[in-house]
């Protein structure tokens, strides 16, 4: 620590640039920030449900829809604790840009089968009570300034009322979650009041996009997929069940392989940083090479003269990457979603915090060690002559 004030004023012997390399740092270390909660987000979900949910659809496409029929053979299937349905509504609010899921659930299961859902209990009882009430996400309720008993209009695009008009619904309840990546954006209401709604022999009427089951065993997940699908074998439609997890993975994946893209920016981010970072310490050393020369006259030893450039290394990254972080973590939480709602709750994983820390003290190590071992290797007498 007694070294401190000397690396510091080496760091600012050339301030224009140290604060350039600080900048690029900072900068780079907020787009990694960003980037990995983006990513989150786009697993979210994955880590909430596990193996102990099954989905199932149709067997050709989701855009199918099941006959709600379906449902007693699917709860009395051996292995199945519980199961749920929900339609996929689509629907405008306001505006298209206005991006949130809209499901029309059968409410009571709907809850039973996602314990993350934390909703107070009056709250809860208004909801099951009201036929054109809706159970809203946090998160879409903060966007959008919502509060309870709040009428909310949203023009159907796959379901239309039959007169033309908007749906509309009374937000009766807003759930949270303790769990971090579980999705606080969604908004559900009352599949018995879209079904009422919808013409007999319709799209939609007695239908369902898909039935969500809660396991009584997640570790024979499989073996229970496997049984439900072959029940419906021979009926039309087919079914096609897997493990939400495996259906989230795979639904985030139809636009890429979205956490491999953000892990190679972020790599190409931060390798560009690290050539800036050594070519700053590579040019630092250069210049002082008198002065370190001095310094081994003095009785600073080949140890101490590596650490002292290694020190000024790690220092300008702890330091800008440290920044750069607690930049995007701000930027997440006080400035908003960065992708507007496109995707469940982003946050910035305590995971990739750790990693992100551990990426700057290799930074600063990997930028620093060539010319700390270049200044370690130095002749004092070769020095002062070249001054």
């Amino acid at each position: 620590m007694k070294f401190l004030p000397l690396v510091w004023r080496s760091l600012w012997r050339r301030k224009l640039r140290t604060v350039f390399t600080l900048l690029s740092v900072i900068v780079a270390f907020t787009l990694f920030g960003v980037l990995m909660a983006i990513r989150a987000g786009f697993s979210a979900g994955i880590t909430v449900s596990g193996a102990e949910r099954l989905v199932m659809l149709d067997k050709v496409s989701m855009i199918n829809a099941l006959p709600l029929r379906y449902r007693a053979q699917i709860s009395a299937a051996p292995g199945v604790a519980d199961v749920t349905n929900a339609n996929w509504f689509g629907g405008i609010y306001q505006d298209p840009q206005n991006d949130f899921a809209k499901l029309a659930v059968d409410a009571a299961s709907w809850l039973r089968v996602h314990p993350e859902f934390v909703v107070p209990e009056t709250q809860k009882q208004s909801w099951l009570a009201d036929r054109t009430g809706a159970l809203v996400g946090v998160e879409t309720a903060r966007r959008f300034g919502w509060k309870i008993g709040d009428r909310i209009p949203v023009q159907g695009t796959i379901y239309r009322a039959a007169d033309g008009r908007p749906w509309e619904f009374t937000i009766d309840a807003i759930y949270d979650s303790a769990e971090g990546a579980a999705d606080r954006t969604q908004f559900f209401f009352h599949q018995a009041y879209l079904n009422e709604a919808l013409a007999p022999g319709a799209y939609g009427r007695d239908e369902v996009t898909f039935f969500l089951i809660k396991v009584a065993e997640p570790r024979e997940s499989e073996q229970v997929a496997s049984r439900l699908d072959a029940m419906f074998d021979g009926a039309t439609p087919q079914t096609r069940t897997a493990t939400e997890k495996a259906f989230v993975s795979s639904f985030a994946n139809q636009v890429g392989d979205i956490g491999a893209l953000m892990l190679a920016i972020s790599g190409a981010v931060l390798f560009a940083i690290l050539m800036v970072i050594g070519n700053t310490m590579a040019e630092a050393t250069r210049e002082r090479t008198s002065e370190l020369a001095v310094l081994k006259t003095l009785g600073f030893g080949d140890a101490r003269i590596f650490a002292l450039v290694l020190a000024e290394s790690c220092v300008i990254a702890l330091s800008g990457g440290g920044l750069g972080l607690l930049l995007a973590v701000a930027a997440i939480a006080f400035v908003g979603d960065p992708t507007s709602g496109m995707l469940p709750p982003v946050h910035l994983p305590a995971a990739d915090v750790v990693r992100g820390l551990a990426l700057i003290a290799t930074l600063g190590v990997m930028a620093g060690l060539l010319p700390a071992l270049r200044a370690r290797q130095l002749r004092i007498v070769e020095a002062l002559r070249s001054r």
